[in-house]
């Protein structure tokens, strides 16, 4: 009964080691769930205050199914002030999540017989997306610093190669590509024709490093580029479901006419808040910031005393350890039947050996949680 394609397409592992956790605490036990992917804090209170005054505006009707003008209008805004990239409102899509956006840029360009670059470790719904276009990914081994290299893409690249795929900050293991770093692999796919998608929902939580656009490099680079972005991580609205994209105008207007045959246009009260969230008051981000690099800085020095190796995180709000295992889905499991906590099994990301420990939690909860792995590894 079933398509190839829906046989093909494999379960999130982020979203099945959330839900199990979720079933735990249902039956009252006390877990410490490190696999969360969203920020803890709550959205800012004017972009609250927007989806409710649309919707006490009765602004319930569609929109353009590529997002509402002014709302594409303020996101070039957003992109020449933060990011020093000059897009006009036709060249972007706004989508039901960032998630949605890079869907639709596979389904854009990418079909049978197309390779997909895909650095490890990656969000598990990159290759996913890929296949789901017809396409194949190709996965790239990255430094001690789990970033990609020129000559790692330069090894990977074939006849076949059509885009790939760079997430700066990183998840899930927070690593910042600075700008000469993102320049030499742009200057390597302009080379060879390859397109290039910079997933940017982590930009502004960052700690050590300066977020780079590769759009912003110049207008060659512009013109191979797809810059994604959401209102997801930076306003902690992660379940609203609004993303965007911008790249080249004729793709995008083919994207465009994508999205009016699946979703049409995204949540218009969503819309509504997002306007005033890209062009409200940003405030808010520093103590959220600074919150965060607190938890990481606890959570390294912890690792660091129980003896998990992790590079440092640059960015974002994960870490992502080695474990004294081959098997990380065997280690999470284990980890959460015996002490109670979360943690994503590394091999949902491309990387045996490894989990992912998200500190969007409070600072309580990652003391315990990691006192909980201390006493596992020592069982």
């Amino acid at each position: 009964m079933l398509s190839e394609r829906a046989k093909n397409c494999s379960p999130s592992p982020t979203l099945a080691i959330s839900a199990r956790a979720k079933a735990l605490a249902a039956q009252g036990k006390n877990v410490v769930d490190f696999g969360a992917g969203q920020p803890d804090f709550d959205a800012p209170e004017h972009v609250k205050k927007a989806a409710i005054d649309a919707i006490n505006q009765g602004f319930n009707k569609y929109t353009a199914a590529a997002g509402m003008p002014k709302l594409k209008k303020v996101i070039c805004d957003k992109f020449r002030r933060d990011n020093r990239i000059d897009y006009q409102p036709d060249q972007v899509v706004v989508s039901c999540g960032a998630k949605h956006s890079i869907y639709n840029i596979m389904q854009a360009v990418i079909g049978p017989g197309d390779e997909v670059l895909i650095p490890k470790p990656y969000w598990v719904t990159y290759p996913e997306q890929v296949k789901l276009a017809g396409g194949k990914p190709v996965v790239i081994e990255t430094d001690e610093n789990f970033k990609l290299t020129k000559e790692y893409v330069e090894d990977k690249i074939t006849s076949n190669s059509k885009l790939i795929l760079i997430n700066s900050p990183n998840n899930p293991t927070g690593a910042v590509y600075d700008r000469e770093e993102l320049k030499k692999i742009a200057e390597l796919c302009l080379e060879n024709n390859i397109l290039m998608v910079s997933d940017e929902v982590y930009e502004k939580i960052i700690f050590d490093a300066e977020h780079f656009s590769i759009a912003s490099m110049g207008k060659e680079f512009r013109n191979i580029t797809f810059t994604v972005n959401a209102i997801s991580k930076t306003y902690c609205v992660t379940g609203w479901r609004l993303g965007y994209a911008a790249g080249p105008a004729e793709i995008m207007k083919a994207i465009g006419n994508l999205q009016s045959h699946m979703t049409s246009n995204p949540t218009s009260v969503v819309q509504k808040a997002a306007l005033e969230a890209i062009s409200g008051p940003q405030d808010f981000l520093v103590p959220t910031v600074k919150e965060f690099r607190d938890r990481r800085d606890f959570i390294l020095k912890r690792m660091d005393e129980i003896g998990m190796e992790c590079p440092k995180p640059e960015g974002a709000f994960y870490v992502f350890p080695k474990i004294p295992s081959d098997n990380s889905d065997k280690f999470a499991e284990e980890l959460l039947e015996s002490e109670r906590v979360g943690v994503v099994p590394g091999v949902g990301f491309g990387m045996e050996g490894h989990v992912r420990i998200s500190y969007a939690t409070s600072l309580e909860r990652i003391k315990e949680g990691m006192d909980r792995i201390e006493r596992f590894l020592k069982k």
